[in-house]
């Protein structure tokens, strides 16, 4: 039984993280790492169920986990592999337990004996029409056969590699709705700091046709202040749309109702993750990645192959019997028959077909131990990144923070002075878009931080316990 050189054909889509340093406000702005949650394949999907209610949804992140691992079309599929390992591991093994059938069979015949080489002439040429019938049980057991057998322990391995794949596209979900989640809880935030910053633009430049109006400041002043409203008007904008398409994505892969409106309810506030060591994660995750589990279980499978392929050459023993009644009716004149045999197949030459399985199992097993090694350091390269990306936003956090006070602070500062008349509207306009950078930087470092929480709990296996204790919900 031939497998197919990597595990990872038939893998429905993936689920991952990515991070690069920006710096997209310049001198007024931290290096910030800028992450994305890349769903692809099957996990972006789902199957919806039930209908939308009119009121919006209040989802929390716990729901948004139930829901989608019920409904993630990635998981789903992830599933019904394993079914069918299941199903072809009884398939092995059928061929190593008996075969009973019952057999009945009426027969009905005429012969010509001189085609069967009765020339005398005394015998009729032709006999019949003539009728007989066989009943009969049938048995058949195959007594030693290395080929099966070994056929058979593949087929476990297998079933243990899908349903360590199975496990896997759990943990593999809830990191697709955990960062989904985080992204948007990120998103609210910046769509909730752009409209008070179009609610501060509005009152400056309200203010300062007011001094127009009295003479105290020029025209420009007031076109400068239009513009920034406009600017920020446009901003908060942008992030509702954004808003929206990510809770789209967010609906798609949970399995919402069609056309279902939500809110999130929970939020995530800073938390530092203490008590945890990268030596602790590195063993939790090689006791409890299903992803390298599954390897595993794959290179275990390619090596039973190879041995039934090996197993080819050996002889192979099976026992045949049956019994029942024949005659020519099934009356008093049927009479009680039985037939056992037993079958030694020893293999002599087969055209260097034996050969061929050989080679191919082979190269199975050399790939699928490559593969193992190859997730092994993937494992040991995600626990790494998500402490790096964990200390690293911590960092930032902690200056983001100072720089959003200091930026409130200096907004407030410049008001002053415009209202004061000591300061025109250019001061004020760029406390503003300080303020604005300041919160987004803020923003984005707490969202790095959490996303980090996310990928750790999936680096190291067992996401959906994990989860819980790493973050904290707001009070």
């Amino acid at each position: 039984m031939q497998l197919p050189l990597s595990t990872r054909q038939t893998q429905p889509g993936t689920v991952s993280t990515t991070q690069s340093t920006t710096n997209a406000g310049g001198g007024n702005s931290v290096n910030l790492l800028n992450s994305s949650t890349n769903v692809q394949g099957a996990y972006a999907g789902s199957t919806p169920e039930g209908t939308a209610s009119a009121t919006a949804l209040s989802l929390t992140l716990d729901d948004a986990l139930s829901r989608a691992l019920r409904h993630n079309l990635g998981q789903l599929l992830e599933n019904e592999a394993a079914q069918q390992a299941e199903g072809q591991r009884l398939v092995a093994r059928s061929t190593l337990m008996p075969n009973l059938n019952a057999v009945v069979r009426e027969t009905v015949e005429q012969i010509n004996l001189r085609t069967m080489g009765v020339e005398v002439a005394s015998f009729p040429e032709t006999v019949g029409p003539f009728n007989y019938f066989d009943a009969r049980g049938t048995f058949q057991q195959t007594v030693l056969d290395f080929v099966r057998l070994n056929n058979l322990r593949s087929a476990r391995e297998n079933v243990e590699a899908a349903r360590q794949g199975f496990r896997n596209a759990r943990d593999l979900v809830v990191l697709a709705v955990a960062g989904s989640y985080m992204q948007i809880i990120a998103i609210n935030a910046r769509v909730e700091a752009a409209r008070a910053q179009v609610e501060s633009s509005r009152a400056v430049n309200k203010q300062a046709v007011d001094r127009l109006r009295v003479g105290l400041d020029a025209r420009i002043d007031v076109t400068r202040t239009q513009v920034q409203l406009q600017t920020d008007q446009q901003r908060l904008r942008s992030l509702v749309a954004d808003l929206d398409r990510q809770k789209l994505r967010l609906s798609r892969i949970v399995g919402l109702p069609l056309g279902q409106q939500f809110n999130i309810a929970d939020n995530f506030p800073y938390r530092p993750l203490t008590g945890l060591t990268i030596e602790d994660a590195l063993t939790r995750a090689a006791q409890n990645r299903a992803d390298l589990k599954a390897a595993e279980a794959g290179v275990h499978a390619a090596e039973d192959s190879l041995k039934a392929a090996r197993s080819e050459r050996l002889p192979a023993l099976q026992l045949n019997a049956d019994w029942g009644a024949a005659g020519l009716r099934p009356t008093a004149e049927a009479h009680s028959v039985f037939t056992v045999s037993g079958s030694l197949v020893v293999p002599i030459y087969q055209g260097g077909r034996i050969h061929g399985d050989i080679e191919q199992a082979n190269a199975t097993l050399r790939a699928r131990r490559a593969e193992y090694g190859d997730i092994r350091g993937q494992v040991d390269e995600d626990v790494r990144q998500a402490f790096i990306n964990l200390n690293a936003a911590a960092d930032q956090v902690d200056v983001a923070q100072s720089n959003v006070s200091l930026a409130h602070d200096t907004l407030r500062q410049a008001e002053h002075r415009f209202e004061a008349g000591v300061a025109d509207t250019v001061e004020v306009v760029q406390a503003e878009q300080t303020v604005v950078q300041a919160d987004n930087d803020y923003i984005s470092a707490v969202f790095e931080h959490n996303l980090a929480k996310v990928s750790l709990a999936r680096a190291m296996g067992a996401a959906e316990q994990r989860l819980g204790t790493f973050l904290a919900k707001q009070p």
